[in-house]
C-alpha cells in the first residue's frame, strides 16, 4: 500500500504521475475488499467505481469542484481517498463512517445521498449557484444506469439542457446492474449501445482523445456515432454534449477524456461502462450476492446464512406465493427491490404476474392503481422509506379513489447500519392521516402473515409495516387466516398500568410488564384503531402507555391520545417512540435501547412518569 498510504486528500492524489494511477487502483481495490470483508457493507458497487473515483479526483479540483454521487453506496473509494482511510474500520457502526455521503462528515461529501436519482438535480443546482455567484467551478453528477430509470433524473436533464453556459458534467456509470437486475426500455437502449461494432470501436475513443484540438475530438466522436446506433441522440435532445461509451476501468481512457470535458462549457454527458465487483471474481460472478454482504472471508467468499428464525421479508415472500396460488388476480409489484423485498421465488413461480418497474416509486404506486381499476389485486412490495417518494400518488391515485392496493412495507422502524436515510420511522404518521387507509403492525412472524392476509382481503388501500431482519421466532402457520379488522388483543393482564404496544414493541413491552404487573395489549392496527379496547383499558387502569417503533409525533400514540380526547376521557398518558430527530447508523438493538425502546427503557420511562404524575399510585416492584 505504498501509494495509498500517502494519500490523505485528493491533493495528494493529484501529485502522482499518470503512470502511478493504475498501481494505486490495485492498492485501493485490495484495501477496499479487505476493509468491507471485516465490517460488512456495500461491496460490488464500490469495486466497480475504483478507477472512476480516482480519475474524477485526479482531474477535478475537489472539493472546490463538486462531485455528487447518486445513491452513494458506491462511495467507499471516494471516502478512502478523502481522508477517511484510517476510519474505514468503523464503517456503518455507531459514531463511525457512514455508508453514504454526508455533508457533516466531510467537505468532500458535497451532497447527502442514499435514495436514488437525486444527483443531477443537486449538481445542476450547484452549477447554477456557481454561475449566479460568479464562481468558476464544476459540478459533476455520477449516476448509475439503474438510477437513470427514475423520472426525477429526466426532470433534471430536461431542466439542465436549456442552460448552455454552465459547468455541469453528468457521468452515467453504466454497470448493467442496480440492486436487482435492471429492467425497462432505457436498459434495453443502453444494452444496444454495448453491443456490436459500435462498442468495440467506442471503447478506444478515450485513448484517442489525448490533449489536442477539441475540433478533432468532436470529429472523431461524430465519426464513431453516425451511421451506427446513434447513442447520443436521446441525451443530445436534452441539450447535452454526449461522449461515450468508454471503458470505466481504463484510466488511460478516463483521465484524458475527463480533462477534455473539464475544458468544455455547457451540459456534458459522459457514458462510462464499468463492471460491478470488478477485480474480485466472486463478486463479478454474483454482484447481487455481494451487493451488501456482512462480514466474510474474501478467500472463501460468502457462506450461506444459517438461522433458525425466518426474517419478516421471508415471511412476506412465502405469503405472497401462497396467496398468489390461491388468488390468480394477485399481482406482485416492486420498484427494483426484488431481492430486498423477498420476491425472487414469486418471480420464478409467477413470472406473468411479477412486475419490476425499476427505480420508480411514484410510477409503481400509480401503476398498481391502474391495475386495481381493472379488478386485479396488486401487492406493492416497497421499503417504508421508499414509499415516501410516492406519497402524492398514494393519496391522489390510490386512497382518493379508494382502490384495492396492498402495500407491504419492509424495513419499517430503525434499520441499523444503513442509518437515517433508510429508516422507516414515519410511515405510521404519514399514512394515518390519509382517508381510506388501513395500517397494520404485526408483533411477530405469525401475526405478519395473518395481517398481510387481512390487508389483502380488505377492499381498499392497506399497508402492513414490518421490520428488517428476523422476528422473535414465532411459528408461522401455512394457513391464510385473517384477523378482525381494527381489533387488538390483550397479551398480558395486569393492573394499574396498561401498555398499548404496536408491532415490534409488543415483545419488549411484555418484558417491561413482568416487573410491574402491567397489562399489555397488542394493538395490531394503527388505523382503524381499536378504540373500544383503548377506552376499556383506560377505564380499568390508572396510566396508559403507548409504545411504537416510529415517530412519536403524529404516530400511533397520537392516535390513542385523539381517541381518548374524542371520548372525553382524561387519563394520564405516556407516549413512547422514536424522538424528533434523525437517528444515525449503528447496531439496531443498541439504537433502540438508546431511544428507551427496549424492555429496560420502557420500564424506566414508566417508573419515571409514575414518580412525577402519580405519587399515590403503588405499582408492584416499582
Amino acid at each position: 500500500m505504498d501509494l495509498l498510504d500517502n494519500i490523505n486528500a485528493p491533493s495528494d492524489l493529484r501529485r502522482l504521475s499518470r503512470t502511478q494511477l493504475k498501481p494505486l487502483a490495485d492498492e485501493l481495490r485490495a484495501f477496499l475488499l479487505d476493509s468491507v470483508s471485516k465490517t460488512g457493507g456495500h461491496l460490488s458497487s464500490n469495486l466497480g467505481t475504483v478507477e472512476l473515483t480516482i480519475a474524477l479526483h485526479y482531474v477535478f479540483n475537489t472539493p472546490e469542484d463538486r462531485i455528487v454521487w447518486d445513491v452513494g453506496h458506491q462511495t467507499y473509494p471516494h471516502k478512502i481517498l478523502t481522508g477517511r482511510r484510517e476510519r474505514m474500520h468503523t464503517l456503518r457502526q455507531m459514531n463511525g463512517v457512514s455508508g453514504f455521503p454526508r455533508r457533516d462528515e466531510s467537505e468532500f461529501d458535497t451532497f447527502g445521498t442514499a435514495h436514488s436519482s437525486t444527483s443531477i438535480s443537486a449538481a445542476l443546482g450547484m452549477a447554477l449557484a456557481a454561475k449566479t455567484k460568479g464562481e468558476n467551478r464544476h459540478a459533476v453528477a455520477v449516476i448509475g444506469d439503474g438510477a437513470m430509470t427514475a423520472g426525477m433524473a429526466f426532470e433534471a436533464l430536461n431542466n439542465a439542457g436549456v442552460h448552455e453556459d454552465i459547468n455541469l458534467l453528468v457521468v452515467l456509470n453504466d454497470n448493467d446492474m442496480s440492486i436487482s437486475p435492471p429492467v425497462g426500455a432505457l436498459n434495453r437502449y443502453l444494452a444496444r449501445l454495448m453491443s456490436g461494432r459500435f462498442y468495440a470501436a467506442a471503447r478506444s475513443v478515450g485513448k484517442s482523445v489525448l490533449p489536442g484540438p477539441m475540433l478533432e475530438l468532436a470529429k472523431r466522436l461524430e465519426e464513431h456515432a453516425k451511421g451506427m446506433v446513434m447513442p447520443a441522440t436521446m441525451f443530445e435532445e436534452f441539450g447535452f454534449n454526449y461522449i461515450g461509451p468508454i471503458d470505466g476501468h481504463d484510466l488511460d481512457a478516463l483521465v484524458p477524456t475527463l480533462q477534455n470535458l473539464r475544458n468544455l462549457k455547457g451540459p456534458q454527458f459522459l457514458h462510462v461502462v464499468t463492471k460491478k465487483g470488478q477485480g474480485y471474481k466472486l463478486a463479478e460472478a454474483d454482484p447481487v450476492l455481494y451487493h451488501g454482504p456482512g462480514k466474510f472471508n474474501p478467500a472463501e467468499g460468502i457462506k450461506p446464512a444459517t438461522t433458525a428464525k425466518k426474517t419478516y421479508t421471508q415471511v412476506f415472500g412465502d405469503w405472497l406465493c401462497d396467496m398468489a396460488q390461491k388468488d390468480e388476480r394477485l399481482i406482485g409489484i416492486t420498484p427494483a427491490m426484488r431481492e430486498g423485498s423477498g420476491m425472487v421465488e414469486f418471480e420464478q413461480r409467477f413470472p406473468e404476474r411479477y412486475y419490476d418497474v425499476g427505480i420508480a416509486e411514484q410510477h409503481a404506486v400509480t401503476f398498481a392503481a391502474g391495475m386495481a381499476c381493472e379488478n386485479l389485486k396488486p401487492v406493492v412490495a416497497i421499503y417504508s422509506t421508499f414509499l415516501q417518494r410516492g406519497y402524492d400518488q398514494l393519496i391522489h391515485d390510490v386512497a382518493l379513489q379508494n382502490l384495492d392496493v396492498t402495500f407491504a412495507l419492509d424495513r419499517a422502524g430503525l434499520v441499523g447500519a444503513d442509518g437515517a436515510t433508510h429508516a422507516g420511522n414515519y410511515d405510521m404518521a404519514y399514512l394515518r392521516c390519509i382517508p381510506n387507509m388501513v395500517i397494520a403492525a404485526p408483533s411477530d412472524e405469525s401475526e405478519c402473515r395473518k395481517l398481510l392476509s387481512t390487508a389483502y382481503v380488505y377492499p381498499g388501500p392497506a399497508a402492513v409495516r414490518y421490520p428488517r431482519g428476523a422476528g422473535v421466532g414465532a411459528v408461522v402457520d401455512k394457513a391464510l387466516d385473517t384477523v378482525p379488522l381494527g381489533k387488538g388483543v390483550v397479551r398480558r393482564k395486569g393492573r394499574d398500568v396498561a401498555i398499548l404496544a404496536f408491532g415490534t414493541m409488543v415483545a419488549p413491552s411484555l418484558g417491561a410488564a413482568e416487573g410491574m404487573n402491567a397489562t399489555v395489549a397488542d394493538m395490531r392496527f394503527v388505523k382503524p384503531l381499536d378504540t373500544e379496547l383503548v377506552l376499556e383499558l383506560a377505564a380499568s387502569h390508572h396510566l396508559i402507555v403507548t409504545v411504537e417503533e416510529g415517530a412519536i409525533m403524529g404516530g400511533a400514540g397520537s392516535a390513542v391520545a385523539e381517541a381518548l380526547a374524542a371520548a372525553g376521557v382524561v387519563k394520564p398518558l405516556l407516549q413512547l417512540g422514536l424522538p424528533d430527530r434523525f437517528i444515525d447508523h449503528g447496531d439496531a438493538p443498541t439504537l433502540l435501547a438508546q431511544c428507551g425502546l427496549d424492555a429496560a427503557g420502557i420500564a424506566a420511562s414508566i417508573r419515571q412518569r409514575l414518580g412525577k404524575t402519580e405519587p399515590r399510585l403503588v405499582v408492584n416492584n416499582i
